[in-house]
């Protein structure tokens, strides 16, 4: 006769409990406001809607790759990534600056067993679903408005999802940093530019060649570029550098968080 060999149930480590506790106390307060849940699903319908279709008829069809697209296809996953990097940034900005600085809740939380570490994990954790919920109504308004090009535009959620973890970490530690309000002005120098000139609009080729680099090189042109891959169907190894580009990004946006956060709380 056999025996069945029981192996050791292997306990869930309480690190990683403590961060989907506070995800999961970021849900429930996000999603007491109805009203602001339901904005960020109109979000992406007004922007494909103003722009993909608005401007779209103006400018007709783009070139990319050798194939030509309606600019309502070229600019929406473009779009997708910009909403992912301003819903992490002004989540984790705006939200994290109010709990560090003015409600101190952090203080309160860390008098729990929580860590820095877990404070870290747990905002960027909740940044990054917000904007898979997010994402996925995108992808859908993509769908009703006849804007998807290849059945790979679903792997534009998981990019997405990649765009928020990197910009939420470099956005909270940036905010440890931050003294008043007014600091916001100083993000919104850089945010801008980047929404502006990161190929959202526009293919990288319309750019003068040296704008060209420097536009290729910047961290929201990670995203734009490895959604509208996806979103068209083309695959190149070039894929590769924007996925290290974004995580190496946000590992050092992390390592600083946990830092900074340890020396403004911890006494």
């Amino acid at each position: 006769m056999s025996s069945l060999t029981l192996r050791p149930h292997r306990p869930i480590p309480r690190s990683t409990v403590r961060v989907v506790l506070l995800v999961r106390a970021n849900m429930q307060r996000y999603f007491k406001h109805r009203l602001l849940f339901v904005t960020g699903f109109l979000e992406p319908f007004l922007f494909l809607l103003s722009i993909g279709v608005g401007v779209g008829g103006l400018v007709g069809g783009i070139h990319v790759e050798g194939e030509t697209i309606p600019y309502a296809v070229f600019v929406a996953p473009g779009l997708m990534a910009t909403s992912a990097m301003n819903g992490a940034m002004i989540d984790s900005i705006f939200n994290v600056y109010f709990k560090l600085r003015i409600s101190h809740s952090y203080d309160a939380v860390l008098a729990t067993p929580m860590s820095p570490t877990d404070l870290a994990l747990g905002e960027i954790g909740w940044s990054i679903v917000r904007v898979g919920i997010y994402s996925v109504a995108f992808l859908i308004v993509m769908a009703g408005l006849g804007d998807v090009h290849s059945w790979m535009v679903i792997f534009c959620l998981p990019a997405a999802m990649l765009v928020s973890a990197s910009f939420s970490a470099v956005g909270i530690a940036a905010t440890t940093y931050m003294r008043t309000w007014q600091d916001f002005d100083l993000v919104m120098m850089i945010q801008m530019p980047m929404f502006l000139f990161s190929g959202v609009f526009f293919p990288l080729t319309v750019y003068p060649g040296w704008l060209q680099l420097v536009v290729s090189l910047t961290p929201l042109y990670q995203g734009v570029a490895l959604c509208r891959d996806f979103a068209l169907g083309h695959l190149h190894l070039w894929m590769l550098f924007n996925v290290a580009y974004l995580l190496i990004m946000g590992a050092i946006g992390l390592r600083i968080t946990i830092r900074r956060l340890a020396i403004l709380l911890l006494p």
